[in-house]
C-alpha cells in the first residue's frame, strides 16, 4: 500500500471516537497513526495511505464524526518526510541552521509543515504530535540559514491564516547537545 496521503479528524468524544476509528478502516485499508486523547479532552485520529482509500476513509471518519467534528485535515499528496517524521525516522546532522515552529492545533501544523517542506529547500529534523502537548504540535526544519527561513515564512504564513501560530524560532548553528535533547524520536510508528 502507497503512502501518499495523510489524514486527521478530531472529536469532541471519546466514544464516538473509537466508532469514528472503526468506520474509517472498514471503509478502506489504511493504517491508523495515532488515535488517542489531546487536550483539552479532545479525540485525534491520524491516518495514512494511498491518496483514494484515505479519500475514502477520510469521508467516512467526517460522516460518522457528525456534530461531534472539531477539527480534520486532509493531504492527499503529502510530503514523505512529514511521515518519517511521524514514525521519527528522521536524521538531522550538523544542521547550518534549524527553524521551530509551534501551531496551536496538530490540524494547521501538519499543513503548515507539508507546505514548507515543498516551498522551501529545507529537510524536516523533528515532528511533535502528542498528547502531552495539550492540542498543540511542532515541527523543526534544517538546511541553510536562507531556506529555513523561508520555511518558516511559510509556516508561520499558514498558520496565521487559520488563527493558529503559537511562535516560531530560528536557530543558527545549533549546540549538537541542544539536537540531542530537542529531537529525540517521536512517539509514533508505522505499522506496516
Amino acid at each position: 500500500m502507497g503512502m501518499d496521503a495523510l489524514a486527521l479528524v478530531e472529536v469532541n468524544s471519546v466514544a464516538r471516537g473509537y466508532r469514528v476509528v472503526d468506520a474509517l478502516v472498514k471503509k478502506a485499508p489504511v493504517v491508523v497513526l495515532e488515535a488517542n486523547l489531546v487536550e483539552p479532552g479532545l479525540y485525534l485520529i491520524l491516518f495514512c495511505g494511498g491518496v483514494a482509500e484515505v479519500q475514502m476513509s477520510h469521508a467516512e471518519a467526517l460522516a460518522i464524526a457528525g456534530d461531534t467534528l472539531v477539527d480534520e485535515m486532509l493531504l492527499p499528496r503529502v510530503h514523505g518526510d512529514l511521515l518519517a517524521g511521524l514514525r521519527g525516522t528522521v536524521d538531522c546532522n550538523d544542521p547550518d541552521t534549524v527553524g521551530v515552529v509551534e501551531g496551536r492545533r496538530v490540524s494547521s501544523t501538519l499543513e503548515a509543515c507539508d507546505r514548507a517542506l515543498k516551498e522551501a529547500e529545507v529537510a524536516l529534523a523533528g515532528l511533535r504530535v502528542t498528547p502531552g502537548l495539550g492540542g498543540k504540535a511542532f515541527f523543526v526544519v534544517q538546511g541553510i540559514q536562507h531556506d529555513v527561513e523561508a520555511a518558516l515564512e511559510v509556516a508561520s504564513g499558514i498558520l496565521h491564516q487559520r488563527g493558529a501560530l503559537v511562535h516560531t524560532e530560528l536557530i543558527p548553528r545549533p549546540h549538537e547537545d541542544f539536537l540531542a535533547h530537542v529531537l529525540r524520536p517521536a512517539p509514533f510508528s508505522l505499522e506496516n
